[in-house]
């Protein structure tokens, strides 16, 4: 970087003459080199899946990049997970604070709307840097099912399918082609499934693939079992579609 550019780089409430926010971009950065993360609608409920790579020893029964907000709502990150675990926190609190107002459950689009909101006020004011993290909110009220992807720079965006971390441009090309709105929550499972074959170097092993959904029927979180993903995972290879 240029010596007159460094100032703009170490100041995040400072624009740069071409209209960059560098702090704000290395932020995204870390999003990108994240391992992936994926959220597809379908017509039945919501699918969100992600790669975990645990270190030896590390017990990894848990996800660590799936979190659960409300009963309807869940969440997975890519990029920093502290910060996906503090913007969780607050979601957290903002539902339950709805609920205890309001006597309803918050919808999904809310919840994307404060952390954006949250995200962006760390873009602006001096003493802090930005969230280097992204999220991708799924949730299920009544009877629709909504997406939402929120990143560093506070932007939230509805999606019917969505990928961050690393791989998530060959993985969008891939929803691009191979997406559709009649998908059940099973074919959704195993679209995610080929999905993340296509950003991981492991093509072959399932034990990194962590899976929750968001049912229409019973709208309620609930984490998908080393068991079942086997079996989607052995329907992913079956169709091939990572492959292609």
């Amino acid at each position: 970087m240029l010596p007159a550019q460094q100032g703009y780089d170490r100041a995040i409430t400072v624009f740069s003459p071409d209209g960059r926010l560098y702090q704000v971009e290395y932020a995204i950065e870390t999003v990108r080199r994240g391992t992936i993360a994926i959220g597809i609608k379908c017509k039945d409920g919501i699918i969100i899946a992600v790669e975990e790579k645990p270190r030896k020893l590390q017990i990894s029964q848990n996800s660590q990049k799936i979190f659960q907000i409300d009963d309807h709502i869940g969440v997975a990150a890519a990029g920093y997970i502290p910060d996906a675990r503090n913007q969780v926190d607050s979601a957290r609190f903002f539902a339950q604070s709805n609920k205890l107002i309001y006597n309803e459950p918050v919808d999904a689009e809310s919840v994307a709307k404060h952390l954006a909101d949250q995200c962006q006020q760390f873009t602006q004011y001096a003493g802090v840097r930005p969230f280097g993290v992204a999220l991708i909110i799924g949730g299920v009220i009544e009877n629709k099912c909504s997406l939402y992807l929120t990143d560093p720079s506070g932007t939230y965006i509805p999606y019917d399918a969505v990928a961050i971390g690393s791989g998530s441009e060959k993985v969008t090309e891939f929803f691009e082609k191979k997406y559709k709105k009649e998908l059940t929550l099973d074919d959704a499972c195993i679209l995610a499934i080929s999905a993340i074959y296509i950003a991981s170097e492991d093509k072959e092993n399932a034990k990194y693939i962590k899976m929750s959904k968001l049912s229409l029927d019973t709208k309620i979180f609930e984490n998908i079992s080393d068991v079942q993903i086997n079996e989607f995972s052995k329907r992913a290879k079956d169709h091939n579609d990572y492959k292609s």
